[in-house]
């Protein structure tokens, strides 16, 4: 078993973990007050990944959700303590090699105007009405790839 690697950034009233794992299977997260776990079997050779993370600060175990799409799980970790910001995720220093933060999308959220912050609550409900554990309907999902694409043309040859 290994872990799976993550990228993290931190907003106002969340933490968001961003576990980048491609076909996920049997997919786990359990979060408690002050941890996160998270488990799952990803690719087409069945790779088991698993992370235990003791958390910067505190979170609102029942407020925080998980979605799986095809490429990753994300993880909304609502902070018990909103607006305090996180330096880091770990309760520890130490670097952990499997996680990263996310650049693109980390915002020094102390300085957002409004308008920034009616993104990001769009964003928050739509983490919060959506359901845990609930997949994503992929139905027609095959017929997509498999039909012809303008950009899929031939490119001619450099001279």
């Amino acid at each position: 078993m290994q872990p799976a690697t993550a990228k993290w950034y931190d907003r106002r009233d969340s933490v968001f973990v961003d576990f980048c794992v491609e076909d996920s299977k049997d997919v786990q997260v359990k979060f408690e007050k002050s941890k996160m776990h998270f488990s799952c079997v990803s690719g087409t050779d069945n790779i088991k990944h698993q992370n235990a993370v003791e958390l910067f600060g505190e979170i609102d175990p029942k407020g925080s959700k998980h979605r799986r799409t095809d490429r990753s799980v994300l993880c909304c970790l609502r902070k018990a303590d909103a607006g305090k910001s996180w330096p880091r995720l770990t309760k520890e220093k130490t670097k952990c090699n499997w996680l990263s933060v996310d650049f693109n999308n980390w915002k020094d959220w102390e300085d957002d105007s409004d308008e920034d912050l009616s993104s990001f609550d769009k964003f928050s409900e739509m983490m919060n009405s959506m359901g845990g554990d609930d997949l994503p309907d992929l139905d027609g999902a095959d017929e997509e790839r498999d039909s012809a694409d303008s950009d899929d043309e031939k490119i001619p040859d450099l001279e």
